[in-house]
């Protein structure tokens, strides 16, 4: 402590020495000397020797300054003191924001910023799924089963050809064989209803077809013939007859003047014309093959020649849109297959306009 009876105020010490370490007009740098040597890791600050005070005060602040010391205060760095290296300083924890109290299960607002190494090594972002989607792979499903084709004949051919005609894509009466008619028939109706255009009657196209159309009566599976009949020549009234007339281009089956069966007919062009004339049937050849034009001729009725009345695929899938050799081609197969049945040889043949 200070003599206060000294009469040192502090100035005169700041004018000898411009440094508050040294203390000539009494004691106080002294203790304040052994204060900071009782704490090695600590450094005292001299009061700063510019401030003018009274004897009394600097007492009072050495006093304040060794109580600072006590208790653990980190004091300011002294003036004197900048060559020495600062005090380790322990890690106290960053205060709370005071606009942003922080709790344990509160999130930062703001995240700090990446570590250089985090930054480089972040991965590049992933595109968005909505503008980067992948090719659609092909299809792997079967196609559907084709039901019915072009060489095709049976009573489902007959039944597909009699729906078609219902709703106007086959305009003739059904034969039951599956020709070129009927395939494109069948085309028309696949591309009216966006289906793949084959030609061939597959499952979808079946089921589509049944869900448009009812279930054909009888008489539009089997009518009695496309086209009228026209009236029987007289010499076709008596007897067992083939009845055929080129002008209405049917044949009629009759016996003593009655229809016993009816169905469509053509005939050869005009290079191989059919004869006209009355004949006879003189052989019958179920599954006969022309060795002329090695053609099939089921269910032949030879009368003239090399001339018969058979059954014709090409009739049947064509039309009139062709023509035979000069036999009489019918494009029912059931017809002429129970027609083959009933004619016996000898049995009157009339071909006439």
């Amino acid at each position: 402590m200070v003599d206060a009876d000294s009469g040192w105020d502090g100035r005169a010490g700041e004018a000898r020495t411009g440094r508050g370490t040294r203390d000539t007009g009494g004691t106080w740098g002294m203790r304040g000397a052994r204060a900071a040597d009782a704490l090695p890791d600590r450094r005292v600050a001299a009061p700063d020797s510019r401030v003018a005070l009274p004897g009394r005060r600097v007492a009072a602040v050495s006093l304040v300054v060794l109580a600072a010391l006590a208790t653990g205060c980190e004091p300011g760095t002294a003036t004197g003191a900048q060559d020495a290296p600062p005090p380790a300083r322990p890690t106290q924890a960053a205060a709370p924001s005071p606009t942003a109290p922080v709790t344990e299960d509160a999130k930062p607002r703001t995240a700090p910023p990446p570590s250089p190494s985090a930054s480089t090594a972040a991965p590049a972002p992933s595109p968005d799924p909505t503008t980067a989607r992948p090719a659609p792979e092909p299809s792997t499903a079967p196609p559907p089963r084709v039901l019915m084709r072009t060489g095709s004949e049976s009573d489902r051919v007959r039944e597909l050809q009699a729906r078609l005609r219902q709703i106007g894509h086959f305009g003739r009466n059904p034969t039951g064989y599956y020709g070129s008619v009927t395939a494109d028939a069948v085309r028309s109706f696949q591309a009216k209803r966006s289906l793949p255009v084959t030609g061939s009657t597959d499952e979808v196209t079946w089921g589509r077809l049944l869900a448009m159309t009812r279930v054909p009566k009888a008489a539009e599976l089997r009518p009695p013939t496309e086209r009228p009949l026209a009236a029987p020549d007289e010499r076709c009234l008596k007897g067992r007859v083939l009845c055929i007339s080129k002008n209405s281009r049917t044949l009629a089956w009759m016996i003593d003047g009655k229809v016993v069966s009816a169905m469509d007919v053509r005939f050869g062009s005009e290079y191989t014309p059919t004869r006209e004339g009355v004949f006879e049937v003189f052989w019958k050849s179920r599954d006969h093959v022309s060795t002329l034009y090695d053609t099939p001729m089921p269910y032949a009725l030879f009368f003239s020649g090399g001339q018969a009345v058979h059954y014709s695929a090409d009739f049947a899938a064509n039309g009139y849109g062709g023509a035979s050799h000069g036999c009489v081609n019918v494009r029912d197969k059931k017809k002429v297959a129970a027609l083959f049945g009933q004619v016996r040889t000898g049995d009157k043949v009339v071909v006439y306009w």
